[in-house]
């Protein structure tokens, strides 16, 4: 069954469905990964590099988080899903940015605002697993209850992070 979707314990077509569910998620977690971390790269050495590279190593152990549940779940990682989240990360650093060789300050708040919604959508995945919670024993409600206040921190932070981003951007505006 290599390639299908179907989970173990696919006799339970919830627990089908949630497989698909966290495979999508895997992979959103996947491509996120890297923006953070190549933003976090990018700024190395400043105040933004620091809080880049504290979120991307949380990212990393939200992502970590998501794959064990998966795994006490009986969900099998996807990695067409996962290498293609991969991809499209790599594909979207050749978004068009104002500038041909360089970056702008339009690159950061566009990263930004691409990881703030990735954030958001991991709290939105948190919060489903706190539902299934009820229904699958192996899924620990407190945890999940620490993953879904961490991504409120994580996109209390980035939306500051933003919003000094966006206040770049109409200053550079202001001076052409």
């Amino acid at each position: 069954m290599a390639g299908d979707d179907r989970t173990a314990g696919s006799d339970d077509p919830g627990l089908a469905l949630l497989g698909i569910y966290l495979n999508d998620h895997l992979a959103g977690a996947t491509g996120g990964t890297e923006l953070f971390r190549r933003a976090a790269r990018h700024h190395r050495g400043t105040e933004l590099g620091d809080t880049l590279g504290r979120l991307a190593a949380e990212i990393v152990e939200d992502r970590g988080a998501l794959l064990d549940m998966m795994a006490a779940l009986g969900i099998p990682v996807r990695q067409y899903k996962v290498c293609a989240a991969w991809v499209v990360e790599k594909v979207g650093r050749f978004k068009p940015n104002g500038r041909l060789l360089q970056r702008s300050p339009l690159s950061d708040l566009v990263e930004l605002e691409a990881m703030w919604l990735g954030v958001a959508g991991k709290a939105a995945g948190w919060r489903t697993l706190r539902v299934a919670a009820s229904r699958y024993d192996c899924l620990e409600p407190h945890r999940l209850d620490e993953l879904i206040a961490r991504t409120s921190e994580q996109a209390e932070t980035l939306e500051r992070l933003r919003m000094d981003a966006a206040a770049e951007v109409v200053a550079a505006t202001a001076q052409s």
